[in-house]
């Protein structure tokens, strides 16, 4: 009995020894592989974000596609049309292909952790070959291809400094919570998909038709428009190829099966050329990570981020330790009615071609308007930071329409909590004049465009511009981006008709 006594503490010992040390050794190769989120704050007082992914390097990404393609084959002649169309251009599918390493394997997590089919990661080769700049003639824009109003209502902010629609993350995000809930609603994703290609209202109209007629409801039966008739055979032809691209005679680029990209969040106005210097990347490698900016100056609140590639991450945070200048170069100018474009633009060291491409100002252009321009930072390091801040807003700029220079208006996108009484308190106009500049409406509704000023030659000249000053001070700063509920009834790709 002493004996065992004494022996059971010992072995009770070397257990746990073993234990520690087989927890220790997990622990060791679990922080080698997941690494937490990392918050560092430099100098310059930019916080990054390193967003580290659990994923290990498994192969090729192409074939995890595969292992999660589960829709089903269409008996379709389309389908096979579709496939010699693609098998025909190779040059085309190379190109489409090579732009889609950058976000499939994003996309293809995302569609894994929803639980969705993978040939759903497949969708931006129809919406826009993976074109991160691809806008329609509809005003569709980003991979996604989302509509202005449509893009309002997910979330996603739109203003002369950014366009959401183009934001890689939240524009995917917005995509799947859609389809996610047209296949709730549909049952199956041949409807889902149709909807998200013609709109949910048009497909519910269709089925009820058929309905009336005694026909099926499914996505074979209903009569649609060819665009809608060919989206899904379309997107079959892509899986197809993907599955197997030698019977078509085509090769596919490698894409590893990891991140490509990793997310630094902002917290201070940087150049877009200084971030891919520090980052040693060329600029149309940051733009097609970065799309959504569509200026030369990122000015996000520090819940935005900016994308990098995985492997330059280290680079631009170190770069950016060591940089001693200023962060950003341009600035804010109040340019006076009447000023010439052409005076101005050699000023500030700018070709008037250049001043224009900045400013979104038209090439015909030569007057300015009092209206604000962005210019080259003139002063001291720092001076006119805060001046940016006027552009962070949902106002646009005062548009002429027509070419009599007494004829302007100012336009505003509503937000929730708007009212027309709110309004014209705030803009110092009548409700009426308000009712009467868009249209006599009643009521305004969340992502809606609205007439806040308009003059002409008969009066209230002064209105137009009162409201322009007005608009700047009350200029919204720190504009969230929020996710859109999932229960949103708004078409993505075009407007339900």
């Amino acid at each position: 009995m002493p004996l065992i006594k004494l022996i059971f503490p010992i072995l009770l010992a070397i257990g746990t020894l073993f234990t520690t040390a087989y927890a220790e050794d997990q622990l060791a190769l679990s922080t080698s592989l997941i690494e937490p989120a990392v918050i560092l704050t430099n100098a310059h007082n930019i916080k990054l974000k390193l967003i580290y992914d659990d994923a290990l390097d498994n192969g090729d990404l192409w074939q995890r596609l595969r292992e999660g393609f589960t829709m089903q084959d269409m008996n379709s002649p389309l389908v096979a049309k579709h496939e010699q169309w693609y098998a025909s251009r190779p040059d085309y599918v190379a190109r489409m292909m090579s732009r889609a390493n950058r976000y499939l394997y994003y996309i293809t997590d995302e569609v894994e952790r929803r639980g969705m089919p993978g040939e759903i990661a497949l969708l931006p080769m129809i919406e826009s070959a993976f074109n991160p700049g691809a806008y329609s003639t509809s005003n569709a824009s980003g991979i996604w291809q989302f509509m202005p109003a449509t893009g309002k209502n997910f979330g996603m902010r739109q203003n002369w400094w950014y366009d959401g629609r183009r934001d890689i993350i939240g524009a995917t995000n917005g995509a799947l919570d859609y389809l996610e809930k047209l296949h709730n609603q549909f049952g199956d994703w041949e409807l889902a998909l149709a909807a998200y290609n013609w709109g949910e209202g048009s497909i519910q109209r269709a089925q009820e038709r058929n309905r009336r007629k005694g026909l099926p409801v499914n996505y074979a039966s209903l009569t649609l428009p060819d665009e809608t008739r060919n989206y899904v055979p379309k997107l079959l032809a892509i899986k197809n190829i993907v599955a197997n691209p030698s019977k078509f005679g085509m090769a596919l680029p490698d894409i590893a099966n990891k991140p490509y990209f990793t997310s630094v969040s902002t917290a201070k106005h940087i150049d877009v050329e200084l971030v891919a210097q520090l980052a040693d990347i060329s600029m149309e490698e940051f733009t097609a990570l970065n799309p959504a900016h569509n200026r030369p100056v990122i000015l996000q609140d520090n819940s935005n981020f900016i994308l990098l590639p995985v492997d330059k991450v280290k680079t631009f945070q170190t770069n950016l330790e060591n940089y001693d200048k200023p962060l950003v170069s341009w600035q804010a100018y109040h340019a006076r009615k009447g000023e010439r474009l052409d005076h101005l633009a050699p000023r500030f060291g700018l070709s008037l071609q250049r001043l224009k491409s900045v400013n979104s100002l038209s090439a015909r252009s030569n007057f300015c308007d009092d209206e604000t321009l962005l210019v080259p930072l003139a002063g001291e390091p720092g001076e006119g930071e805060n001046e940016f801040e006027a552009f962070n807003m949902h106002l646009h700029p005062v548009h002429k329409e027509a070419k009599n220079s007494d004829t302007a208006s100012l336009k505003y996108t509503v937000h929730n909590g708007d009212t027309l009484d709110k309004l014209a308190v705030r803009y110092h106009v009548s409700v009426a004049s308000l009712k009467s500049w868009n249209g006599h409406t009643k009521h305004i509704r969340a992502g809606q465009m609205l007439t806040i000023a308009k003059s002409d030659v008969r009066g209230e000249k002064h209105t137009a511009k009162h409201a322009k000053s007005t608009a700047h001070k009350v200029a919204q700063r720190n504009v969230a981006s929020k996710h859109a509920s999932r229960t949103a009834h708004t078409h993505l790709a075009r407007q339900d008709r």
